[in-house]
């Protein structure tokens, strides 16, 4: 997002830190931050209505009891109508900020019962598994398959070998990916792990599994080296022959093996 609407995107994510520290369910308020995309994603006249600022704000948020009151609770209600008084440079950055919210709040639900670890490794390795297998990208990216069958699928593969989190997480991505690749989906929605968290998340490719003394050493270095902590998610990849890349936002970092061939050839082309 860029302009005001990254200033609203902070306004409203510190307005759902509020809601949630004052007891909010996090579960019911992503549930149905969910169901307000949907009706946002399906109707532009509203999401214009709803962003327009020729209008006053008190106006726009009666618009959001018209449109939502009643069909999801108080707290959520309240979010809504934050995201209606705040300037956004395209109407859609609203509709996918409210999506950011919840998001967030699915994420909060799985740090309040002890296992956002969990949820957010068994999503990054669900994302990686879809990236690594032509067949499920191939029935995620099919246009003529219906969204709920596509659903089905991730619960047919994650129900009862996932937290409850992750199964609905990666189900609402494949139903309404919103436009985007489903592997691009399941990203997005790490990244907002990782502002949950209030932590960087690095990619680590390694030739073979780290140990848990390797990975507990690679954290503090990482920690150090950025001075927050740092979630690491770790692809094991054959083909990289030795060392470790890590890769943070943008950053890389690369010590592989295959790197430095990578170098050697090119400078001897050179």
């Amino acid at each position: 997002m860029q302009g005001a609407s990254r200033s609203a995107l902070a306004h409203v994510r510190s307005e759902l830190g509020r809601r949630l520290s004052e007891g909010a369910d996090a579960a019911d308020t992503s549930r149905e931050l969910f169901a307000a995309v949907d009706v946002l994603d399906g109707n532009a006249g509203l999401r214009r209505a709803l962003t327009d600022s020729t209008h006053d704000a008190s106006s726009r948020a009666g618009l959001v009891d018209t449109v939502f009151g009643g069909k999801v609770g108080d707290p959520v209600l309240a979010l809504l109508r934050e995201v209606s008084s705040q300037r956004w440079t395209r109407d859609r950055d609203a509709c996918d900020a409210v999506e950011e919210l919840a998001v967030a709040s699915a994420f909060a639900a799985a740090d309040r019962r002890g296992r956002i670890d969990e949820v957010e490794e068994q999503l990054f390795r669900f994302e990686r598994t879809v990236a690594g297998s032509a067949d499920l990208r191939d029935a995620f990216m099919d246009r003529q398959r219906a969204g709920a069958d596509k659903a089905s699928l991730v619960h047919a593969l994650l129900d009862g070998k996932a937290e409850p989190e992750t199964a609905f997480l990666a189900a609402r991505g494949a139903e309404h990916p919103r436009g985007r690749r489903y592997e691009r989906v399941l990203e997005d929605y790490l990244r907002v792990a990782a502002s949950v968290r209030q932590q960087l998340t690095a990619i680590v490719t390694v030739a073979t599994p780290l140990t848990p003394e390797q990975r507990d050493r690679l954290a503090r270095a990482l920690h150090n080296l950025y001075g927050r902590e740092v979630m690491t998610n770790v692809v094991v990849d054959p083909e990289v022959v030795g060392g470790v890349r890590v890769q943070v936002g943008d950053e890389v970092i690369d010590g592989t093996i295959l790197s430095r061939l990578e170098n050697v050839r090119r400078d001897m082309a050179g």
